[in-house]
């Protein structure tokens, strides 16, 4: 299929705000896959969500264990920024990530360096919007417009778990690139 039929759909997941387990819901009910960009602390506090996403085939990335910029760190720092969570994911899931996802997309050459050293390919996004904030949502018909009209061919969009509007315009974005001829895909 061209690249241009293709949607890679992922979900930062920093923290737990009640959405993870109704975004699994919508993606078993359409039978469609999610890379889900996971830290530390939110696999070490919601197991059960992390081992559904397992469970349910959805491809878990490296999302850091604090979520600081990789540039304000040491590259030792950055170093254990990487390997903890995946050391912690290998030991306690039996999963080995490899796509890294760097917080607020941030980093350096020698960061890029490093995490392609680490055997991890780094994932950025090409459409993200201010879903960010849980207390400061733009309601679910504005957020589907704002999906729907920067869909574009290719396209590797970051939304983010924490978002009620992205919950709940999960089953009709899924429609709608289905509708117009999308793979909608996760990012290994």
């Amino acid at each position: 299929m061209p690249e241009e039929q293709k949607f890679y759909l992922t979900f930062d997941e920093g923290y737990e705000n009640g959405n993870t387990a109704a975004i699994l819901d919508v993606l078993k009910e359409k039978d469609q896959k999610a890379t889900f960009f996971v830290t530390y602390s939110y696999v070490r506090d919601n197991p059960a969500l992390v081992q559904r996403m397992i469970d349910e085939g959805h491809v878990i990335g490296n999302h850091s264990v604090r979520h600081l910029s990789m540039p304000d760190l040491t590259l030792e720092e950055a170093r254990g920024e990487i390997v903890t969570l995946h050391t912690f994911m290998r030991d306690t899931y039996g999963v080995e990530m490899t796509v890294f996802r760097p917080p607020m997309g941030e980093y350096s050459q020698q960061t890029l360096a490093l995490t392609q050293a680490l055997g991890y390919k780094s994932a950025f996004w090409s459409f993200a919007y201010y879903d960010y904030e849980p207390d400061d949502q733009m309601g679910r018909e504005a957020a589907l417009a704002k999906v729907a009209e920067n869909i574009h061919p290719g396209e590797l969009v970051l939304l983010h778990a924490v978002s009620t509007d992205n919950t709940a315009i999960l089953p009709d974005l899924i429609d709608i690139l289905r509708g117009q001829g999308y793979e909608i895909l996760p990012l290994q």
